[in-house]
């Protein structure tokens, strides 16, 4: 068969199966440059469209209601906004080494600008939710030329953003308003009005995209100190839509309920790309995505509407999900369900299983191999709780390093170390040379940062974050494995255990939990409960905390610093009742710190001079055993 058709045959009725290692390897024999045919994400999106141009590639819900009359763009059109897009960029100055940077919410043009500047230049998608000075420091590193954004809008503060920030980006030449009519005289311009201005079926500039040119940047890492930018070559996002279409079984006409932001690599590439490329639809779910909570509310009528075959989303809202009354909805289209982005519970896991009578592919994998790097194959059998093998192409190990980070060798089986990666998705560094030492425990080997175990057979076991490690007076605790059991309650809808500042043991476990709706439990219950079905006593929580709802990131995992910021809060407060107050209000906050990564503030307010000194004596005393770094503050 030809190489240009050798794509739409893996995407097709034709697929390998892979029961065995021994089946995996005689696949892998041809080698991977033989078995791809597009070189580019663009080229990779017209083989989608080529399968059938008038077939929906993407359903907008304004609502998500599952009676609503979508807006819809066929796979021919979604290419001819794609190209005009990439073709009005490369007009305003984006050539291959020039950055477009987008903070956009969930909407059409989103795509579009995703992928057309992708194919004029380098794409940039930046979440919106982050404050204006975390958003200003990502688009000057990353060296922002043209700026795509929200117009002013009611409900949304992105324009508001942008404006304090404009004066900050020294590289800016214009700004594209969607949903805006511009300013052209100070460098604005209106989006949907420019686009219409340029052609439709090629790309003007002519360029000829190589598979190591850079097609992305995408941020990663903490809200502090400078960004991380993770540099994506066009080879490394089409093989995550080539082997996630591969390992799905994706077929063209296909739809998925999409409700992942752009700015994370599910949505932008396992979610989006792959189902482009193997022309299905992304029926995406409001401008919100999963956030709107109608999303969630309506998820079975949407299922029963637009028949996805394949369930996917991050544990949150798999959870989330589980407690909709499914009621008269047909959800028999579902042959998979499919979680990523942190550990699916087991609980969760089983209950889906026996919700669809099919098949849980947990996935895993970070933005440094492009997404998707391990999964559940569904020819084998399913160990829940595991991350499954490699996908084809594609190896793990479990390695031991040092305190700087250099390799010390493999770990033995079922012994847990760190987990590193290799394949065709995996990057080849950060945009900053600061952030690539220790970022690969041998050259092409990313350090993933996971803690995980490989077992007898090959499973794949994610055992916990290794900054998540709590650590009670030298004793190592994985949370992950205390959450299971939180999850296997009937009441819990929502559970993570971090650590609490403790003078004497270092740290303290304690949990945070989101109860069902309408479900009633006391923390006591709960924690007897985790006592009774674990034999590590040093890992029963000392506490647990109702909270609703839980803090998230902009992709649905659970935002723990948020939760340790708090238990931390917790602690401090209560270690200062002892305070001879002199008539001072008290108050804590603790939160991110760009040079100590946490600090406590305390206040005290109402103070008089003379006695400043002898109460701030007395705040250090009561918080110089904590290893957390505080300052006050006198009001």
């Amino acid at each position: 068969m030809a190489r240009a058709h050798l794509l739409d045959r893996l995407i097709g009725e034709e697929l390998p199966v892979f029961r065995t290692d021994a089946e995996l390897r005689a696949f892998e024999a041809v080698p991977y440059a033989g078995r791809i045919a597009a070189q580019s994400t663009y080229e990779a999106l017209q083989l989608g469209a080529a399968h059938d141009p008038s077939a929906p590639a993407l359903h907008f819900l304004q609502k998500a209601e599952a009676d609503e009359t979508p807006l819809t763009f066929t796979h021919a059109q979604f290419m001819a906004r794609v190209t005009q897009t990439a073709n009005m960029l490369n007009d305003l100055g984006i050539g291959p080494r020039d950055v477009v940077s987008f903070l956009l919410p969930l909407m059409p043009q989103s795509f579009f600008t995703l992928y057309g500047g992708e194919a004029a230049g380098i794409a940039n998608p930046v979440n919106p939710l982050l404050e204006p000075s975390q958003i200003a420091e990502i688009l000057r590193v990353a060296g922002t030329r043209v700026l795509v954004t929200m117009g002013p809008a009611p409900g949304s503060d992105i324009w508001d953003k942008v404006q304090r920030i404009m004066g900050e980006l020294p590289n800016l030449k214009a700004v594209l308003q969607v949903h805006g009519a511009g300013d052209e005289r100070n460098g604005v311009y209106s989006f949907d009005a420019l686009l219409e201005k340029y052609p439709a079926d090629h790309l003007t500039s002519g360029r000829r995209i190589a598979a190591a040119d850079t097609s992305a940047y995408f941020h990663t890492g903490g809200t502090t100190g400078t960004p991380k930018l993770v540099r994506h070559t066009h080879g490394n996002q089409v093989y995550q839509a080539w082997v996630v279409s591969l390992m799905l079984r994706s077929r063209p006409g296909r739809a998925i309920l999409f409700g992942l932001p752009l700015f994370h690599v599910g949505g932008a590439l396992t979610q989006g790309l792959a189902v482009f490329c193997a022309g299905g639809t992304a029926v995406v779910l409001t401008a919100a995505g999963w956030r709107n909570p109608a999303a969630v509310r309506n998820v079975w009528k949407l299922v029963d509407r637009y028949k996805p075959e394949v369930f996917g989303g991050v544990p949150t809202v798999l959870a989330a999900s589980l407690t909709v009354p499914v009621g008269g909805a047909d959800i028999s289209s579902i042959r998979y369900s499919s979680g990523g982005g942190s550990a699916i519970p087991v609980a969760v896991g089983k209950a889906l299983q026996e919700l669809f009578n099919a098949p849980v592919l947990e996935v895993y994998g970070m933005t440094e191999t492009a997404s998707v790097h391990t999964i559940a194959y569904a020819d084998r059998p399913l160990r829940l709780g595991s991350v499954g093998h490699p996908v084809p192409y594609s190896r793990v190990r479990v390695v031991k390093i040092d305190a700087q980070g250099r390799y010390e060798g493999d770990c033995a089986v079922d012994e847990i170390g760190i987990v590193a990666m290799h394949g065709p998705g995996v990057f080849s560094g950060y945009l900053s040379e600061q952030h690539n030492r220790g970022a690969f425990v041998e050259p092409g080997w990313v350090n993933s940062g996971d803690l995980g175990r490989l077992d007898e057979d090959g499973y794949l076991w994610i055992t916990g974050r290794a900054k998540d490690l709590i650590i009670r007076g030298g004793h190592n605790i994985d949370p992950m494995a205390i959450e299971e059991i939180f999850f296997q309650h009937p009441a819990v809808a929502l559970a993570a255990v971090v650590g609490q500042p403790d003078a004497y043991a270092g740290e303290l476990p304690v949990a945070y939990v989101q109860l069902k709706p309408a479900a009633n439990a006391g923390a006591a219950e709960l924690l007897d409960f985790v006592r009774e079905h674990t034999p590590e006593r040093a890992a029963v929580p000392v506490n647990a905390f109702f909270i609703d709802p839980m803090p998230l990131t902009g992709v649905g995992k659970v935002f723990k610093p948020a939760l340790r910021w708090d238990a931390a809060r917790r602690v401090l407060i209560q270690s200062l009742d002892g305070l001879t107050k002199e008539g001072a209000d008290v108050s804590v906050e603790v939160g991110a710190h760009p040079v100590h990564g946490s600090v406590a503030t305390v206040t005290l307010t109402g103070v008089s001079e003379s006695a400043r000194a002898g109460l701030e004596q007395q705040v250090h005393e009561c918080l110089n055993p904590f290893v957390l770094r505080h300052e006050i503050v006198w009001r």
